[in-house]
């Protein structure tokens, strides 16, 4: 399989080749030349299938010619294993959790798969490569664990400063080793901004081995789309909708990339809260990028969605065809902590900030759907965002793996949103 730029200013390449490279060099994203129609035979066994045994079907027609299948099984056990149960929530509604990885996010299907990439890649070369990533929340804590370790390999994660969570915070800085976090005067779609243009640096470029583990990479994406056919064997009588909280829209990117290879998916719901650049854009047709806005579903502040780009390529860009297959809904803060309070007392399930705004988006869509049944993406654990759940439905327990994080040393380097700056540190490190 080869994976052309969506901007298709340059050859396709290899999925090796567009791993490592993270970003073409015309600025677009790596896709699939094709999407592979995965066979009958599989949908029919799909509920007596492992977790890891999908992944390994859906993967294969999509990497096997760089990565042998007896090679992908080993890297596709390594990274899932974990749970992701489906929880009854209420009525016809349930929850996919995401959180039970190392990290408590769902961020760590894809960190924890593209580390595994690379790694397999890097040992056919002596070249470190240096992985650069923006996070508005949980992207770097998942990559910074992921990525812990691995031989050949530095990460560089830039973080807005202020606008993440204490304990998120403490997950990304405190591990050193091969893992560098920079504190960053500004906002995610600065973090972006830096990373997009460190690719595009011809300078840069020649003199270090540059990629990306933001949803910019394929090998983010690809792992994502796995626990969508994982969720149909868990109810496969059911007509299912998906509700996505959505921030980059690789998650629901990942779920269109699902059904284009012949998953029975009825329809997306695009879960946003005031960062509604995307719903807009379902409603009226034109895409207006802005600047991101600060709400309590931080990892959601996005202003300017990098796979937005890759959802409308998988429809053609046809707004008839997207539409079609995608409603789009919007939510306050205030809205959002009243849907954490109401599950809560109605049913005594606990929804992080993102998963509300899911379950949100997922409520409205059954008013006119009410023979569906819907799943919204739990994507982040309650506890990493204990302020805000505890203002909304009082204490919450923190496991053990994120509260050992509190006590320790935050070891971060602060710098401005200039790239000049940014780059002479990637320069001199």
């Amino acid at each position: 399989m080869q994976y052309y730029s969506t901007n298709r200013q340059v050859a396709p390449v290899s999925f090796k080749e567009a791993v490592i490279k993270g970003l073409p060099d015309d600025n677009g994203l790596f896709m699939p030349e094709s999407i592979p129609q995965l066979p009958k035979s599989f949908f029919d066994s799909l509920s007596s299938l492992k977790l890891d045994e999908i992944g390994l079907e859906v993967a294969t027609p999509l990497i096997e010619e760089d990565i042998p299948r007896q090679d992908l099984a080993t890297i596709i056990s390594e990274t899932l294993n974990f749970d992701i149960p489906v929880k009854p929530v209420k009525d016809n509604i349930y929850a996919l959790e995401l959180f039970h990885g190392p990290t408590l996010a769902f961020k760590d299907v894809g960190a924890r798969f593209l580390a595994r990439c690379l790694s397999y890649f890097s040992k056919e070369s002596d070249e470190k490569v240096t992985v650069i990533v923006a996070t508005s929340g949980d992207t770097g804590s998942a990559v910074a664990h992921g990525f812990l370790g691995v031989e050949n390999v530095d990460v560089v994660i830039l973080y807005p400063k202020g606008k993440v969570s204490y304990l998120q915070e403490k997950q990304l800085t405190t591990l050193g080793q091969n893992i560098t976090a920079l504190e960053v005067e500004g906002n995610f779609d600065d973090c972006q901004r830096l990373v997009k243009t460190a690719f595009l640096d011809k300078e840069l470029n020649k003199k270090m081995k540059l990629t990306s583990a933001n949803s910019i990479n394929i090998a983010r994406l690809i792992p994502q789309s796995f626990y969508y056919f994982w969720a149909k064997a868990q109810l496969p009588e059911k007509d299912l909708v998906f509700s996505v909280p959505s921030g980059n829209y690789g998650n629901l990117t990942a779920g269109l990339l699902a059904k284009n290879m012949g998953l029975d998916i009825k329809g997306f719901v695009a879960s946003s809260n005031i960062n509604d650049i995307v719903p807009n854009y379902l409603a009226s047709g034109n895409y207006e990028p802005t600047a991101s806005k600060a709400t309590i579903s931080n990892a959601m502040d996005v202003g300017n969605p990098s796979n937005f780009y890759r959802l409308q390529e998988l429809y053609g860009k046809s707004w008839d065809k997207i539409t079609a297959e995608i409603k789009g809904y919007s939510f306050t803060d205030e809205e959002t902590k009243k849907a954490m309070k109401e599950v809560f007392d109605e049913t005594g399930y606990v929804m992080d900030p993102h998963g509300a705004v899911g379950y949100l988006g997922l409520k409205n869509y059954l008013l006119q759907n009410e023979k569906a049944t819907g799943l919204f993406l739990e994507t982040a654990h309650p506890a990493k965002f204990k302020d805000t759940v505890e203002e909304v439905i009082g204490a919450v327990t923190i496991p053990e793996r994120l509260a050992k994080y509190a006590d320790k040393e935050k070891k971060s380097r602060q710098i401005t949103s200039d790239f000049e700056e940014f780059k002479n540190y990637l320069k001199t490190r």
